[in-house]
C-alpha cells in the first residue's frame, strides 16, 4: 500500500487525487495532506481521510487549523508554514508525494521529495520552469521517480518507449502537445482588450483554478509546458511543438523518425493522467467515462496564433536566452496574472508586463536554490514596477 502526501490538497488537482483514492482504499492511503489558507476545507478533507500530518502554508491559519481539527475530534498532528510543508514533503509520513501547489511557492517541497527519494507526482510545473536543472540533480541524488500529471507530460511519457536515455535512441523526432486555445481561440488582439477575469477563467474544457485558467487563457500555460518538457524529456525547444486542439481529447503526441505518430487520447479529466501516476506502470480505474469516437465524431487541429497570444511566443524566447529567463518569465506571469485577477492590469498587459521584465532578465544561470529564489524575487519586484506603471 502507498502513503501519500497530497501538497495543495484543497485545490482542482488535489480534489482529483483524493477522488481516485478513495476509488481503492486497498492500494493507497493519505499520510498527509497540506493546503495554503483555506482551513475548514483542508480540516474537512482530514476527517474524510485521517492523514497523520496535517500542514497549512500560512503560518497565520495554525491555530484556526487547530481548533476545527479539535473540534471535529481528529488527533492528526499539525504543522505550519513552509519549513513544515519542507519536511512534510520528505519525511516519513509518506513515500509518495503529489505536488500539486500553485506557482514558486511550490518549489522548495518539490526539492525536498525528490531529494529524499520520493515517488515524486508533479503538476507544479513551475518548480520545473523555475529550476530544472536542479530538480534533475534532485532526483539524480535521492534515486527518486517523478512522473508528470500535467495532461501533455503524462500523455507524452505514456507514448515514449521506456529504457532510452534520450530521444535520438528511442527514435524520437518531435514532441507535439496539445491546446485547447483556451476560451478566446479565433479571438484578435483588438477582442481581447477589455477581458474580465471571469471571461478569462471560463475554459471550456477544464475545470482548474483561476491562475492556470488564465495561463490557458494567454496560451503562457503551454508556453511553460514547453520549458517544464524541455527538461522532463530533454528535448531541444525546436523539437518541441505546439498544435491547438480544440476537442482537448488528444492530450499530446510524439512523432518517431518512421514516421509514426503515436498519441494518448481520453476524456478531458485530470483523474486519468492521475490514476495512471498512482499506479505506473499499472493501471487502475479513475472514475472516468469511457472516450466515445462515433459520438465525438472530429478532432480539429491548428498553428497557435502566436501574434495574438504572444505568451507562448515569449516562453520559447526565455528557453532559447537561457540564464535566469524561465525564472523572470515565471516570476512576471505569476505577478501580472495576480494583478489582472485583482482588476489591477488589463488581460493583454500580462505578455507586455512579461516581456519587460524579459528584456532586463541576468544573462548567468543561478547555481543553487538560494540563488534562484533571489533571482524569483528580484523578478518579482521589477514586475509589480511594471505593473504599477501600465496600470497607472
Amino acid at each position: 500500500m502507498k502513503t501519500l502526501a497530497v501538497l495543495g490538497a484543497t485545490g482542482s488537482i488535489g480534489a482529483s487525487t483524493l477522488d481516485v483514492v478513495a476509488r481503492h482504499p486497498d492500494r493507497y492511503r493519505i499520510g498527509v495532506l497540506a493546503a495554503h489558507r483555506s482551513v475548514d476545507a483542508l480540516a474537512d478533507l482530514c476527517a474524510r481521510f485521517r492523514p497523520e500530518l496535517a500542514v497549512i502554508a500560512d503560518p497565520a491559519c495554525e491555530r484556526d487549523l487547530r481548533e476545527r481539527l479539535r473540534e471535529r475530534g481528529l488527533a492528526c498532528r499539525v504543522g505550519a508554514g513552509a519549513d513544515a510543508l519542507v519536511d512534510a514533503a520528505a519525511g516519513a509520513h509518506c513515500d509518495t508525494v503529489v505536488a500539486a501547489i500553485v506557482g514558486a511557492a511550490g518549489l522548495e517541497s518539490t526539492l525536498a521529495a525528490a531529494r529524499a527519494g520520493k515517488r515524486l507526482l508533479l503538476a507544479n510545473k513551475e518548480a520545473v520552469v523555475m529550476a530544472g536543472a536542479l530538480l534533475a540533480a534532485a532526483l539524480d541524488d535521492g534515486g527518486g521517480t517523478l512522473l508528470p500529471l500535467d495532461s501533455e507530460h503524462n500523455a507524452v511519457f505514456q507514448c515514449l518507449p521506456r529504457g532510452h536515455a534520450d530521444l535520438d535512441s528511442a527514435g524520437v523526432k518531435r514532441i507535439l502537445l496539445t491546446a485547447s486555445g483556451g476560451p478566446f481561440r479565433g479571438r484578435t488582439a483588438a477582442d481581447l482588450a477589455s477581458i474580465t477575469p471571469e471571461q478569462a477563467c471560463a475554459h471550456p474544457n477544464w475545470r482548474m483554478g483561476r491562475k492556470i485558467s488564465v495561463d490557458s487563457a494567454t496560451l503562457m500555460n503551454k508556453g511553460l509546458e514547453v520549458i517544464e518538457a524541455h527538461h522532463l524529456f530533454r528535448a531541444p525547444a525546436e523539437r518541441i511543438e505546439v498544435v491547438v486542439h480544440p476537442q482537448s481529447i488528444v492530450h499530446s503526441l510524439v512523432e518517431y523518425a518512421d514516421g509514426s505518430l503515436l498519441a494518448q487520447l481520453g476524456n478531458p479529466d485530470m483523474r486519468t493522467a492521475i490514476a495512471y501516476a498512482l499506479a505506473w506502470p499499472g493501471r487502475i480505474d479513475a472514475g472516468v467515462g469511457p472516450l466515445d469516437l462515433v459520438r465525438l465524431g472530429r478532432l480539429d487541429f491548428e498553428a497557435p496564433d502566436l501574434a495574438t497570444f504572444r505568451c507562448l511566443a515569449l516562453a520559447y524566447r526565455a528557453l532559447a536566452a537561457g540564464g535566469a529567463a524561465t525564472i523572470v518569465l515565471n516570476a512576471a506571469n505569476e505577478e501580472a496574472v495576480a494583478a489582472f485577477l485583482d482588476g489591477r492590469l488589463p488581460f493583454l498587459a500580462i505578455a507586455e508586463t512579461i516581456e519587460r521584465c524579459l528584456a532586463e532578465a541576468p544573462a548567468a544561470a543561478p547555481a543553487d536554490l538560494t540563488a534562484i529564489l533571489d533571482a524569483d524575487l528580484t523578478a518579482r519586484r521589477h514586475a509589480q514596477r511594471m505593473i504599477a506603471a501600465l496600470s497607472a
